[in-house]
């Protein structure tokens, strides 16, 4: 399904981002694991996709530094001549009410979610108009569509990435780009491990399906949206939180 395309993913050392490499190489691309922090990780996250035939390297930068993100990113156009799919998945919480949380955290959690996925989409960004074609998915979140205490940086991060998919799905539609969000609800990953039991029962009791989910849910939203099968989607948003959002 995406053989032949070499795609992109940030912060695809684990969680979702890396469920989403191993899907998208799975489907035959060329993945592009992007770490900031966690190289070994990142690495065994490469070694998987090799194991299994796929084809895929490791790079590390940090998306909330332009600078870093606009070098490595030239050197991977050169180096592969093309690149067909952005996944910007990677994402940071700082989590707490308003009344507390310092400017440091707000910022620290806009400038990697929100102004990291703007800094991929704009060095990708003629890359894509040359090519005249391109997918670019962007993780939002749930929460970014319904709030949730403790987590205004959070939320206003990813509602802002909605704001940004949807402009960006309309400056490149005409040259045959798409841009669209997934938005996942409450999936089961090391961040949610962090929940207290009282907190994720209480969360699953909100979800209409009754169920946690997983990462491979999200990812195989992610794959289809990158392939000629979504050709006609752009500007949306998916959700995949079992109903959550409704």
């Amino acid at each position: 399904m995406l053989k032949g395309k070499v795609a992109l993913v940030t912060g695809a050392g684990r969680g979702i981002g890396k469920q989403i490499a191993l899907t998208l190489a799975g489907y035959g691309a060329d993945v592009i694991v992007n770490y900031n922090g966690s190289k070994e990780k990142a690495e065994a996250v490469v070694a998987e996709i090799q194991e299994q035939g796929g084809k895929a390297k490791a790079v590390q930068f940090s998306v909330s530094d332009y600078e870093s993100t606009n070098a490595r990113i030239t050197e991977l156009i050169a180096e592969y001549g093309h690149i067909d799919i952005l996944v910007n998945n990677a994402g940071i919480t700082k989590d707490n009410l308003v009344m507390r949380m310092s400017e440091e955290d707000f910022n620290a959690v806009i400038d990697t979610n929100l102004k990291g996925t703007f800094h991929t989409i704009k060095i990708l960004y003629r890359q894509f108009l040359k090519q005249k074609a391109g997918r670019i998915i962007n993780l939002s979140s749930v929460t970014g569509l319904m709030g949730n205490g403790g987590q205004a940086n959070y939320a206003a991060s990813k509602a802002g990435v909605i704001g940004l998919t949807k402009t960006v799905a309309r400056e490149l539609a005409s040259r045959n780009i798409t841009a669209n969000a997934v938005a996942p609800g409450y999936i089961d990953t090391d961040m949610t491990h962090a929940m207290t039991e009282d907190a994720k029962a209480a969360t699953v009791g909100v979800i209409p399906l009754k169920r946690v989910g997983q990462a491979i849910d999200v990812a195989e939203a992610v794959a289809f949206l990158a392939s000629e099968k979504a050709s006609y989607i752009t500007g949306q948003v998916l959700s995949v939180d079992g109903g959550m959002g409704m």
